[in-house]
């Protein structure tokens, strides 16, 4: 089986690629009858759904997985974990996750850049469910102690009081690109031209 795909994906770090290539080698590899199962990369394909927030698809692979390559790689296990912390929105416990195995050399980069990718989304988060919230859960919420998560939501505009150790969020300015749908410029164009004849 041709991994090279996948290979260029991993070293070019185009991780929002690696569901989909790993998807089409299984098919492939199904459709040729080729056994693959005991060599495939199933840590970075369950990552590769992860990275994608897509856990259905991570959930099924779970499922489809042979009993024997969940008990002798512990890794594969451990990317599961994260997945798991996903499906329940245990924010805190996915950062816990990330942290508490020793990933491989070939895991650790998509790990690295999913942990960074996550603590983006749940600032996004953050910024749109909360006016104010305490330091205490923003911590929890980033995966970081309290002075990390307060110096980094700080960074990004937010103000502290003191006093109360509440954070006030800063919404950011939306900038909508506005479309503008030719027919309508000629409807206007004609409306005017009308209005002056």
């Amino acid at each position: 089986m041709d991994t090279s795909p996948l290979n260029e994906a991993l070293a070019s770090k185009s991780y929002v690629k690696i569901a989909d290539i790993c998807d089409n080698l299984i098919l492939q590899g199904a459709a040729e009858g080729i056994e693959f199962q005991d060599e495939w990369p199933y840590a970075i394909h369950l990552l590769g759904h992860i990275y994608n927030n897509d856990i259905n698809s991570a959930r099924f692979l779970w499922k489809r997985m042979p009993a024997a390559i969940k008990e002798a790689r512990p890794e594969v296990v451990a990317v599961w974990r994260i997945g798991q912390k996903l499906w329940t929105r245990d924010y805190a416990g996915v950062h816990e996750a990330i942290r508490e195995f020793s990933w491989s050399p070939e895991v650790q980069p998509i790990v690295a850049s999913f942990a960074e990718l996550y603590k983006k989304r749940m600032f996004e988060l953050l910024l749109a469910a909360y006016s104010t919230i305490s330091t205490q859960d923003s911590a929890h919420f980033l995966g970081m102690n309290e002075n990390d998560a307060t110096n980094y939501v700080l960074q990004q505009g937010w103000v502290l009081d003191s006093a109360s150790q509440t954070l006030t969020v800063k919404k950011q300015a939306v900038v909508k690109e506005q479309k503008l749908d030719p027919s309508k410029l000629q409807r206007l164009t004609e409306y005017v031209f009308h209005l002056e004849h």
